[in-house]
C-alpha cells in the first residue's frame, strides 16, 4: 500500500491515468540496478529516485573529478575525491528517504554483475565504455532482466531498450557486435553537459514505462540524437538470430 505521505509525493504522476495507483505501486515494488553514476546515471538516479523507485543499486568504482561537474549533475564540488556512489546515496537519499539504495563500490566483474543483475527486474546501462556495455548486455540476456542502454558523445547521443523477455527483441550485441578498438571517451572528445542529461532523462522515462507498464518502450528501435542542429532520427534494429549472445551464432 502507498502511504499518505507517499501519495502526496507523488501524486503528479499519479494524477496520470497511464499511472495512477497501481503503476505507482509496481515502482514502489520495482528494484534497478544503474551502471555508472556519471553524466547519465545522474538525471537517472535523480528521476528514478524522484518517481519513487523502491530501491536502486547504484553501482561505480570510480571517484569524483572537478571535470566531472560540468555534466555529472549528482555530485557538487564538496564531493571531489569521493566515491562516487557515496556522493549519489547522500544526494539520493536527501531528495527521498522513501527509497532504499544499495551500494556497489567495486569494478563488478563476470560472477558480481550477474549477481547484481539478478538481483534487480532493470538494468540502466549508463556506463562510458564498450567492453563494460557488452558485459551488462550479456549479464541481462543471461537472467531475462530488460536493459536500457544509452550513450553520449561530442554532440550526438542514442537510446534504445533491449528486452530479451520479448522473442523479437535485438540484444546490444545484435546493434553494435564487437564494436571498435578505436572507441572515443568523453575526456578524448568531449561532450556538452545537456545532452548526456537529455539522453539520461529519456533513459529514465524508458525505465519507468516498463516498471509502471505504460506506453511503448523502444524495443527494436534506435534513437539518434544530434544535439547540434537539435535533430532526433528513429531507425529499426532486429534481432540477429545468429548473434552468439542472445541468438544461436557462435562467439
Amino acid at each position: 500500500m502507498l502511504s499518505d505521505q507517499e501519495l502526496l509525493r507523488y501524486s503528479r504522476q499519479i494524477l496520470l491515468q497511464q499511472v495512477d495507483i497501481d503503476g505507482q505501486l509496481r515502482l514502489k515494488n520495482s528494484r534497478v540496478l544503474i551502471v555508472g553514476l556519471g553524466g547519465l546515471g545522474a538525471p537517472v538516479a535523480l528521476y528514478l529516485a524522484a518517481a519513487g523507485v523502491g530501491e536502486l543499486h547504484l553501482a561505480d568504482f570510480d571517484t569524483v573529478e572537478l571535470t566531472n561537474l560540468q555534466r555529472q549533475i549528482i555530485h557538487d564540488t564538496a564531493s571531489i575525491g569521493s566515491s562516487k556512489v557515496d556522493s549519489a546515496l547522500r544526494r539520493l537519499a536527501a531528495i527521498n528517504p522513501e527509497v532504499t539504495l544499495v551500494a556497489h563500490r567495486q569494478a563488478l566483474d563476470a560472477d558480481s554483475l550477474g549477481l547484481a543483475v539478478a538481483a534487480v527486474d532493470l538494468v540502466l546501462d549508463c556506463s562510458d565504455n564498450f567492453s563494460t556495455r557488452e558485459a551488462v548486455n550479456a549479464a541481462c540476456v543471461a537472467a531475462g532482466k530488460p536493459l536500457v542502454s544509452g550513450a553520449a558523445i561530442r554532440l550526438e547521443g542514442q537510446l534504445s531498450v533491449f528486452d530479451p523477455r520479448r522473442p523479437e527483441s535485438p540484444c546490444y550485441h545484435c546493434l553494435y557486435g564487437h564494436g571498435s578498438e578505436a572507441e572515443l571517451t568523453c575526456s578524448e572528445a568531449g561532450v556538452i553537459g545537456p545532452l548526456v542529461g537529455l539522453v539520461g532523462s529519456l533513459q529514465a522515462l524508458e525505465a519507468l514505462k516498463l516498471l509502471a507498464g505504460f506506453g511503448e518502450p523502444l524495443v527494436g528501435r534506435l534513437l539518434l540524437i544530434d544535439a547540434l542542429g537539435t535533430k532526433f532520427r528513429e531507425l529499426r534494429v532486429k534481432r540477429d538470430p545468429q548473434c552468439h549472445v542472445c541468438g544461436g551464432g557462435d562467439a
